[in-house]
């Protein structure tokens, strides 16, 4: 081994190596102690939200509003039903109105109170009890109404769309019960089968005997000429 050699084995052993493990350990005491971050990804207006910082009742409404509004947009922004919203579909008000509430209205209440919550300098019960002014609700319970009055317009469109939904599922029944046990309409049909069978036979009985006997009306031979295949 040549000097320059050893002096590069000792290089990568006491100063690469060294260095590369400090660096590794750091960062994984930092991931370790760092705070849970929340991520509502149909909402991404919200941002990155430590969990610590929003009691478990806004976490668990939150996270309802995430499921039933990402639902939602897929019901009646996919208006095409071709698996994606894109401008082929048609805007509708209501499909607007759930884009508002989710990028606007649901961010900029959780801003609020988390605001609410920065305010004290302890661990940030004054927003949990603490009566707002000219008020019977603390800051998290204002909070929570805003949250409670999404959700149950979020339920309503749902189940309105149940409801669509299954008046389309009946109505196909109810044609097709129709249109295969009306005995009339199922006679009519066979009759009208049976009179196309019998033209067809005619006519194909017409054409054989006319090519294999090819004599006009009057009983006269018919040239070549005059026979269109």
């Amino acid at each position: 081994m040549t000097q320059v050699t050893a002096m590069f084995v000792m290089f990568i052993l006491y100063g690469v190596l060294p260095v590369a493990g400090l660096y590794l350990g750091y960062r994984g005491i930092k991931k370790m102690t760092a705070p849970k971050m929340l991520e509502y990804k149909a909402m991404p207006q919200l941002g990155y939200i430590p969990e610590k910082s929003l009691p478990v009742e806004v976490k668990t409404a939150l996270d309802q509003i995430n499921e039933k509004g990402e639902k939602l947009r897929v019901i009646y922004g996919d208006t095409n039903n071709d698996g994606k919203i894109d401008d082929k579909d048609t805007v509708n008000e209501t499909y607007i109105m759930i884009q508002n509430l989710m990028d606007r209205h649901v961010p900029l209440a959780v801003t609020d109170y988390r605001r609410l919550h920065d305010l004290d300098v302890g661990d940030g019960a004054r927003a949990d009890t603490t009566k707002i002014k000219h008020s019977n609700v603390t800051g998290k319970e204002a909070l929570l109404d805003v949250l409670r009055t999404i959700n149950t317009q979020f339920d309503d469109l749902l189940n309105a769309s149940y409801h669509q939904d299954g008046q389309k599922l009946l109505a196909t029944n109810r044609y097709l019960q129709k249109r295969f046990n009306n005995p009339a309409a199922t006679a009519d049909m066979q009759k009208l089968d049976s009179n196309v069978s019998s033209f067809s036979s005619a006519n194909t009985d017409m054409e054989i005997k006319a090519i294999e006997n090819p004599t006009g009306a009057t009983g006269k031979n018919v040239s070549a000429e005059n026979i269109k295949l």
